[in-house]
């Protein structure tokens, strides 16, 4: 992710191809997508209000889609995508579209819904800001993309490695957001009561490599501006794996790999919507109204962690 003053941190064409070339197999490898997406519909059920007109922004091949026209409260949902292999698995109405550039009129959504298309966008902020305006007062932005611990071990086991055999490092992992920064990014944006909140995934793998195959086949490889043009050499590759089970592998001998889930959910301004109190403005503290005496239990976690296994 980047911000408006920044280089282009993603090669957004390069991106295109690789998720144009993996798309026929994408569905043998969207178990992160199908997570996401279970965890997006379990959130919008909770909600009681309709969404006559909804939009899948970064569709993939339609899988969020297919869920979220299940619930009654949704009306016709949307699919775009910038690869248009995978739009063409989608099942309903489809538009190729770059989550950078929306062709969507001023409030002509009820809701947008996004799953693990955001961390590879540039100009996030940019991308906000104009779901805000195609949102309908009191529309909903509901979101999921990969947060900075995303594929920790594999970036130490790269830069270990490059370090060792080039004498330098290369950008290989993409520099994913924190909660606090999406956070911001909403009400600089716009949106009104912003809620995010992060969860930790961990799969384990038999092999790197394996784990690395599995990205390639997801279309999630390298796609970074910054990154090296020339093939990686086998001696460097095999260091990556060295170091990587050496510091990551598990009692069993399997590698884990953590998948940060950043979810973010935002309205579009309505004068129906509750409005935080000011600052400093409350004339009673809760401790007194409960009859407790009041402590500091310093930062509060935002991760949960959860282990799954792919085989």
């Amino acid at each position: 992710m980047a911000s408006e003053t920044s280089n282009i941190v993603f090669d957004r064409a390069q991106l295109r191809r690789q998720r144009n070339r993996a798309a026929g197999g994408a569905a043998d490898h969207d178990f992160l997508l199908a997570y996401v997406s279970d965890d997006l519909v379990d959130r919008l059920s909770i909600v009681t209000r309709s969404f006559p007109a909804a939009l899948n922004l970064g569709a993939h091949h339609g899988l969020l889609s297919r869920r979220i026209r299940e619930r009654d409260n949704v009306g016709v949902v949307i699919d775009a995508d910038a690869s248009l292999n995978l739009l063409m698995q989608c099942t309903g109405p489809r538009v190729l579209a770059d989550e950078e550039a929306l062709p969507f009129a001023s409030e002509s959504l009820d809701l947008v819904v996004s799953g693990l298309a955001f961390q590879f966008v540039n100009d996030l902020p940019g991308t906000l800001i104009q779901i805000r305006k195609a949102l309908r007062p009191d529309g909903l932005l509901l979101a999921t993309l990969l947060g900075g611990a995303t594929l920790r071990e594999l970036r130490h086991a790269w830069l270990v490695a490059e370090s060792e055999v080039s004498g330098g490092v290369s950008p290989r992992v993409a520099p994913f957001a924190d909660v606090r920064e999406v956070g911001a990014l909403l009400q600089r944006a716009g949106f009104a009561l912003p809620v995010v909140d992060s969860e930790t995934l961990t799969v384990t793998y038999d092999s790197p490599l394996a784990l690395m195959r599995e990205l390639k086949k997801m279309g999630a490889a390298n796609a970074l501006s910054g990154r090296h043009r020339h093939p990686v050499t086998r001696h460097l590759l095999a260091r990556a794996c060295e170091v990587y089970i050496d510091t990551f592998a598990t009692s069993d001998g399997r590698i884990p790999a953590t998948f940060e889930l950043i979810t973010m959910t935002a309205w579009a301004p309505h004068e129906s919507q509750q409005k935080p109190l000011r600052p400093g403005s409350a004339q009673h503290r809760l401790a007194d109204a409960l009859g407790t005496t009041e402590h500091s239990t310093g930062e509060k976690p935002d991760q949960v962690g959860n282990s799954k296994r792919r085989d």
